[in-house]
C-alpha cells in the first residue's frame, strides 16, 4: 500500500518526546485561514508526492539508533494524518511491531472508532482544539467544532498521554475570552491533558505563493512571549499544566 505525504523529516525534536522522524500525511478536512501547511490541504498539488509503505519503514529502520538511544520515535503529522485512514493503519501496525514509539498530531476532525485501533497504538497523542466557540470556529477553519470537542473527551478517555495543541494568533483567538473558554473546557473534560499554546508565524507564506494562493490575513498576528506567559498562569491556576515542545 502507499499513500499520498509532504515530508519526511528526520531528526525532528518539536512533535514528541526525544529524536523523531516526523511523516507529515497530505490530506485535510479543515480550511483554517492561518493554515502554515497549505500544501497539505488536499492529496495531489505540485508539493505532494505519492510513496509506498515499505519506503517509509526503510526511513524509519534507518533512524532507530536515533529513536533509542534519545527516547525518541515516530511522530504522524499533516496536514491531518488520519485522513488518509487505510494508509496510517498499515503504517502504524508495521511500525508497532517495530517497537518504535509512536505519536500523532491531529485537529480531531474524524470518526473516533474508525481510528480508534491506530490510536491504541499511540505513546502519545498532540490534539488540536483552535477554538471552543461554535461559529468563530466554523469561520475560521471551514467545519463548526461539534465533532471536534466531542473526540478530545473520547480520546481522553483512551489513557494516553495527551497534549492539547492551542495554536494562538492575535485576530482569531489571541484573547482572554478564548483562552478561558478552552481552559474551561479542559479543566472540566481532559483535566489531565497537558496544554501547549503554539505562537502563530509566517514561516509558511512562501507555500502560499507557489501554489499561487492568497496569502493569510495581515490581521492576523503573532502573540507576544509575555501573552504566552500570561496564557500559561492562567491555565495552571486552573490546575492545567503547561508545556512546551518548541
Amino acid at each position: 500500500m502507499g499513500g499520498y505525504i509532504m515530508q519526511i523529516q528526520n531528526y525532528s525534536v518539536n512533535d514528541g518526546e526525544g529524536i523523531r522522524t516526523t511523516i507529515f500525511l497530505a490530506g485535510c478536512p479543515l480550511r483554517c485561514m492561518w493554515c502554515a501547511n497549505p500544501e497539505g490541504q488536499t492529496l495531489r498539488n505540485p508539493m505532494t508526492r505519492y510513496v509506498r509503505t515499505a519506503e517509509i519503514l526503510a526511513a524509519v529502520r534507518r533512524q532507530m539508533i536515533f529513536y533509542r538511544k534519545s527516547g525518541g520515535g515516530v511522530t504522524f503529522s499533516g496536514g491531518e494524518a488520519t485522513v488518509q485512514t487505510e494508509f496510517l493503519r498499515e503504517l502504524t501496525g508495521e511500525i508497532y511491531d517495530m517497537a518504535v514509539p509512536m505519536a500523532i498530531e491531529t485537529c480531531g476532525e474524524f470518526s473516533f472508532e474508525e481510528i480508534r485501533d491506530i490510536l491504541e497504538k499511540m505513546d502519545q497523542i498532540f490534539y488540536d482544539i483552535k477554538l471552543t466557540d461554535r461559529e468563530r470556529h466554523r469561520y475560521f477553519t471551514g467545519k463548526d467544532n461539534d465533532r471536534i470537542l466531542e473526540n478530545a473527551k473520547r480520546v481522553y478517555g483512551l489513557g494516553i498521554p495527551m497534549v492539547i495543541r492551542m495554536p494562538v494568533i492575535l485576530g482569531v483567538n489571541g484573547d482572554e475570552k478564548s483562552i478561558r473558554e478552552l481552559i474551561g473546557f479542559l479543566a472540566q473534560n481532559c483535566p489531565m491533558a497537558k496544554l501547549e499554546f503554539l505562537p502563530y508565524h509566517t514561516l509558511g507564506e512562501e507555500k502560499y505563493r507557489q501554489l499561487g494562493r492568497e496569502l493569510p490575513p495581515e490581521e492576523f498576528q503573532r502573540p507576544s512571549d509575555k501573552d504566552i506567559e500570561t496564557w500559561c498562569e492562567m491555565a495552571e491556576q486552573a490546575g492545567i499544566e503547561t508545556v512546551s515542545y518548541r
